[in-house]
């Protein structure tokens, strides 16, 4: 009885140090929480903070356009000296977070690549010890609301793109990022001359992101300052490139994607079963903007996506692009759509420079290029002019052959040296390498009416004067390898009266890359599809 006794004791004992070890783990959690959540909504070890209703995270309740509250938002791009003392509210990111003791932090935020120092200071009835710690405990890339003051420091600010201050007296979290990030936008954003000159002065590694770990990570790397230049720049080519167009008395159409047959011949299509019938991706608008002139549309152009199943993996290729094209109708000679390109993209680059100067700065802050060189009338060699001048300099190539990478760029560098351009025109490309659409020459039938522009060396467009007769189309898709089954119906809108015309094709990714001379076209394609990628 006794040994029941004290073993029923010492169970006692034992369930009384689990209780008291529970209550003792209990305490510091929530001892631990306290302290994680000091500051926010008002809950502090440090005790009630008066100012508690200036700062924290939004519930999503709030922020579920329950109400409009009418606040004016300012943009960080638009925060300048002349709004000195003027209160501002503005939304952004959390780019870094430093904190200087308990009694003053200071946050960068970021919008749309540009940036403005935040500070909080300990004052009474402005900015508590709680607020401080609250705003030293915000994730980077946290979207952040902010109301503050607008001062001007006497030195020049270098971390941050604004050169004024704003000095914090409310501030909310919108929407927390993760504590950890697979990369940081800072790390993205910079230069390999930066990288270099780090190693040099320190002797420490900066991190450098490659491309691949970019595209892993595409939404981060789109928020660099150079990114968000170089799709506002892509965007500013799009419409430059309609505008021109549409004042030039062309207009726009939308072509189909999903085609019978190929446009271009050979395998390197996309294919796919169509409602149990073989169909692909279409390879260019080519057929079907033909198609619209012999419905006397008169002068069109399209944007769209295009696809190529080519096993490419260099730096200008993508199984997936942005193709530009123009068909018009022509009254003598195919020189009128050489025309057409040669103003088009002379004012295209004169906007640019003009417009798009702060794009230009940012992008070449990180991926730093020359201005592109190009003439008031875009210089025009012949095929058989390129061949010699490459000749002269002691490069055989086969006259009557395409010209190959390597040769472009040498042909390129030798018209930069002789004419004083990067820009130019290159045609009466020999028949053989030409789509089976291309009209050959009336002179030379082992040459045609095509021709191709280069921007730094390297190749943007395609284009030609097309066959509008349906028997030389027919006999040349034979020759190409086409089933003519497939273009049957492309054919037969040849058959009921077909006017002479031409037309171009260039890719929107390659024109951005080009002008401002970057290394790989992904840097250009928001979400590049390429061989070896499909998502994100």
């Amino acid at each position: 009885m006794e040994q029941e006794q004290q073993s029923s004791q010492e169970i006692s004992k034992k369930a009384a140090k689990k209780e008291a070890a529970k209550a003792e783990k209990l305490r510091r959690r929530q001892e631990a929480a306290a302290a994680a959540t000091s500051g926010v909504a008002g809950v502090s070890i440090e005790g009630p903070d008066p100012l508690a209703s200036n700062y924290g995270d939004i519930p999503i309740n709030e922020l579920q356009s329950k109400s409009i509250s009418g606040r004016v938002w300012t943009t960080v791009s638009s925060l300048t000296v002349e709004q000195k003392d003027q209160s501002v509210l503005v939304r952004g990111r959390a780019q870094a977070i430093r904190a200087v003791g308990k009694k003053m932090a200071f946050l960068t935020v970021r919008e749309k690549g540009y940036t403005v120092q935040c500070v909080l200071t300990v004052a009474p009835d402005a900015v508590s010890t709680q607020m401080v710690k609250f705003a030293a405990g915000i994730s980077k890339e946290s979207i952040v609301d902010i109301e503050g003051i607008v001062t001007v420091p006497p030195e020049a600010i270098k971390g941050a793109s604004q050169q004024v201050e704003v000095q914090v007296r409310k501030i909310y979290c919108v929407n927390r990022a993760a504590n950890v990030l697979p990369i940081n936008v800072e790390d993205a954003a910079r230069s390999d001359a930066e990288i270099r000159r780090h190693l040099e002065e320190t002797g420490e590694q900066l991190v450098r992101v490659n491309q691949d770990t970019r595209l892993n990570y595409r939404i981060l790397d789109m928020r660099t300052h150079a990114n968000q230049a170089i799709f506002r720049l892509e965007s500013h080519v799009l419409n430059l490139f309609r505008q021109f167009l549409l004042n030039e008395d062309f207009f726009e159409i939308i072509t189909p994607k999903l085609t019978a047959g190929t446009s271009e011949g050979g395998a390197a299509v996309f294919k796919l079963e169509y409602k149990k019938q073989p169909a692909c991706l279409a390879q260019s608008p080519q057929l079907h903007k033909q198609m619209a002139i012999c419905g006397d549309f008169g002068g069109v152009f399209v944007v769209g996506p295009v696809f190529r199943a080519e096993d490419s993996y260099t730096h200008r290729h993508l199984c997936e692009f942005t193709g530009l094209d123009v068909e018009m109708e022509i009254k003598e000679h195919y020189s009128e759509v050489m025309d057409i390109v040669d103003r088009l993209f002379v004012e295209m680059f004169d906007k640019l420079n003009e417009k798009c100067q702060k794009q230009l700065e940012a992008i070449g802050g990180q991926y730093p290029f020359k201005p592109l060189k190009y003439l008031r009338k875009t210089l025009r060699l012949t095929f058989e002019e390129g061949i010699q001048m490459l000749k002269d300099a002691g490069v055989e190539v086969d006259p009557l052959g395409d010209l190959n990478t390597e040769t472009e760029r040498t042909l390129g560098k030798l018209v930069a040296e002789k004419y004083g351009t990067e820009f130019y025109i290159l045609h009466r490309y020999p028949l053989a390498v030409r789509p089976f659409y291309t009209m050959p020459c009336a002179d030379n039938a082992a040459y045609s009416n095509s021709f191709d522009v280069f921007i730094r060396g390297e190749e943007i467009i395609s284009g030609a004067q097309r066959v509008h007769i349906p028997e030389l189309l027919e006999s040349r898709a034979q020759e190409c390898g086409i089933d003519v089954k497939t273009i049957s119906t492309y054919i037969d809108s040849f058959r009921y009266g077909a006017p002479p015309h031409g037309g171009f094709g260039v890719g929107l990714e390659r024109v951005v890359m080009l002008f401002c001379a970057l290394d790989n076209i992904r840097k250009t394609s928001l979400f590049p599809r390429d061989p070896r990628r499909l998502e994100p």
